[in-house]
């Protein structure tokens, strides 16, 4: 009989086997805490704005009027063509100061030492002939590749072996039938007043000229002298940029099936060949013709082809109108998700963030706003968004931010507009894994604290930075580079007041300081802020429902199945939401001992937890409610004489039996801790020691 016994003893299932280790009691404990954990709260859902604009329908820019469109419509006639400082042939108005200039002592004549334009006609082709002999004494000239319709160029800088190259002093006509060694007549002599001889409205022709540092360049010996870098650009231009031109109009004025095509390809060979001839920027004298010529290409209307001139324009430098014009084509083309393809095919994202590096904000404001638009719409774009990342577009937002938060007063308003398109875009590059080490090292959390100082009253910028805050702040290293920015927590606590009735605003920033207190105790030291209780309380107050008719969904067609209760309206489901973010603040914040009691025996505090126990249905709001029974378990471990908690616990414990008997599984394992230290003082040694806290 005692063997039997001893057998059942060792199978019963209720008793442990004798060979395994019992365990102790705060091993018991732990594991009962372990399944009393809340799970985090989730992170506020942001919805996609599915119509791509500067400012969506959430924005709080009511004066519509006064902000920037995001429609509108551009043709060539918007554009100005010069773009440039006029050429030297360009006349200007005469000046009332008339200089005097310094005569030679050996001139008889002081007009003879500064030649006249000439107005024979006569005289300006054989001016071009003066030209065409400066090229044969530049020997690096003779590689350039000929062009067709262009083969006597070269027949003339590479003679044949029986042919002398042509002196400077004996020149060929313009006779372009002649075949390769033919014969040539001389040109005839030139004259003083030859010199300076140019088309009207062509700023290469010969004679004196403005260098880049803006002085004269004088003829040398009585001859016209011209470096040999201005040799070359008139080489190139007549042998490769004028054909390229005139095939863009002739192919655009075509307008064949294909077109549009073949127009792309020889903005490509132009971009290459300016490139190649170093002709880029304000390089090229003639740029402006360069430039008339894509401007009318915009009517095509093509957003293939208009990507394509907006890279030329910008390769070119425009600026002013044409610089604000180039960068609305481009955020018009951006505004259609079907063209993001356009953008990873094309280096005009390159282009865009040489602007943001470059450019002044008080000269070219609205022009960054559209350019940094696109880059926000561009962002929201998976594969775009990898390719930010490596053009380093953090970068390039934080050195942007410093300048726009140095703005002067009156540029105030724009910068403001596009600090809201920046932060929204910073917002879709912190989506990526990628992205957190460079907000890190670039320090873009303390320079986003920065522009809440300077922009506090701006509802948009605040909104979209809290939400780059409720993300980021769920990664650890991100959580530490925030927590050490000074005085990060009262600026917060200045938003949430300033912005309670934003719902957007409110309830990121409370998940984020909801998620700095759960793992650090000097970010629960938050209470020790200059009204920071005042404020969650007020907070608190202003988001508790309190009229339950208000919030009964009226319903048409067949009632909802018992087993699944209707959701809550749209606005009761915000209200819910910033309460539990905001009560998981207060959980956290219990965990600190020089907090814990202070909450403990605040009346106003205790008061709001019970209303809410009250006043909520597990059905409706399961997540709060488990919350608030958290926060009143970590209050519970403070037992002083003035704890409010503790003058009501009868009444506590009365409200925590609905968690009990209500179906949840979370709701139902809360309470019994917290019934169990108030009614069992023998427990609150060892237990409380244990599960004291919850972190949430």
């Amino acid at each position: 009989m005692a063997s039997m016994e001893r057998k059942h003893d060792v199978c019963s299932p209720f008793v442990p086997r004798r060979s395994s280790v019992r365990k102790t009691s705060a091993e018991i404990v732990s594991e009962a805490r372990q399944s009393l954990r809340v799970p985090s709260t989730q992170r506020p859902f942001t919805p996609r704005d599915g119509h791509r604009q500067l400012f969506g329908n959430s924005s709080v820019r009511a004066d519509r009027d006064n902000r920037p469109p995001s429609t509108f419509s551009l043709h060539a006639q918007n554009f100005d063509a010069p773009d440039s400082r006029p050429g030297s042939g360009t006349r200007l108005s005469p000046l009332d100061h008339k200089p005097k200039f310094p005569v030679p002592h050996e001139a008889e004549d002081p007009c003879k030492a500064f030649p006249k334009p000439p107005t024979d006609p006569l005289e300006v082709k054989r001016g071009l002939a003066v030209a065409r002999a400066r090229l044969l004494r530049t020997g690096s000239l003779t590689t350039l590749p000929p062009v067709e319709g262009h083969t006597d160029v070269k027949e003339r800088l590479n003679p044949s072996p029986g042919q002398k190259q042509l002196s400077a002093k004996r020149l060929p006509g313009r006779d372009h039938t002649g075949g390769r060694g033919g014969p040539h007549k001389p040109g005839p002599r030139r004259t003083a007043s030859e010199s300076r001889i140019m088309q009207p409205g062509d700023d290469s022709g010969v004679g004196p000229t403005d260098n880049r540092a803006g002085q004269r360049t004088e003829p040398r010996n009585g001859n016209n002298a011209t470096s040999p870098e201005e040799d070359a650009e008139s080489l190139v231009w007549n042998n490769m940029i004028a054909p390229l031109l005139q095939q863009l109009e002739s192919v655009s004025a075509g307008g064949s099936e294909g077109s549009v095509d073949r127009l792309c390809d020889l903005c490509d060979a132009l971009y290459g060949t300016l490139a190649e001839a170093n002709m880029l920027g304000r390089c090229c004298k003639r740029r402006s013709g360069i430039l008339r010529t894509l401007f009318r290409l915009i009517d095509l209307n093509s957003a293939q082809l208009n990507l394509h001139i907006a890279k030329l324009c910008l390769a070119l430098c425009v600026s002013g109108k044409n610089l604000l014009n180039i960068c609305k084509l481009i955020f018009q083309i951006s505004r259609s998700e079907s063209n993001d393809i356009l953008f990873q095919n094309n280096s005009i994202i390159d282009s865009f963030l040489g602007i943001l590096s470059n450019e002044d904000v008080s000269a070219s404001g609205e022009a960054l706003l559209y350019c940094v638009g696109t880059l926000k719409f561009l962002s929201g774009n998976t594969a775009i968004l990898r390719l930010l990342l490596d053009k380093n577009c953090i970068g390039v937002a934080q050195k942007l931010i410093q300048r726009l938060c140095t703005a002067d007063d009156t540029n105030f308003t724009i910068a403001g507009h596009i600090l809201v398109q920046l932060t929204a875009t910073l917002r879709n590059l912190a989506d990526h894994p990628d992205s957190r080490p460079l907000f890190i090292s670039f320090s873009i959390l303390p320079e986003l604290c920065v522009v809440l100082r300077h922009h506090h009253k701006d509802q948009d910028i605040c909104t979209n930075i809290s939400r780059i805050y409720s993300k980021l702040s769920s990664y650890s290293e991100c959580r530490l580079a925030l927590a050490q920015t000074p005085d990060c927590y009262q600026l917060f606590l200045e938003l949430l007041s300033k912005h309670h009735q934003k719902q957007d605003l409110v309830v990121r920033l409370l998940f984020t300081l909801g998620n700095l207190t759960a793992k650090s105790d000097e970010a629960r030291q938050l209470f020790q802020c200059e009204g920071c209780t005042g404020t969650l309380l007020q907070l608190y107050d202003s988001y508790q429902r309190r009229d339950d008719s208000a919030h009964t969904p009226t319903r048409k067609g067949p009632p909802p199945s018992p087993n699944r209760p209707p959701a809550p309206p749209a606005c009761v489901q915000e209200h819910d939401d910033v309460l539990v973010k905001l009560v998981r603040v207060l959980a956290n914040m219990c965990i600190h001992p020089a907090v814990g009691p202070a909450l403990a025996t605040n009346t106003a505090c205790i008061q709001l937890l019970m209303e809410t126990l009250e006043l909520r249905s597990v059905q409706e709001s399961e997540e709060l409610l488990v919350n608030v029974a958290a926060t009143v378990n970590n209050m519970s471990f403070y037992q002083e004489d003035s704890s409010v908690l503790r003058l009501s616990r009868l009444t506590i414990a009365k409200l925590m039996l609905k968690l009990v008997l209500s179906s949840s599984m979370d709701a139902c394992l809360r309470p019994p801790v917290y019934m169990e230290i108030c009614h069992s003082p023998r427990m609150c040694g060892t237990l409380l020691c244990k599960t004291k806290y919850t972190s949430l």
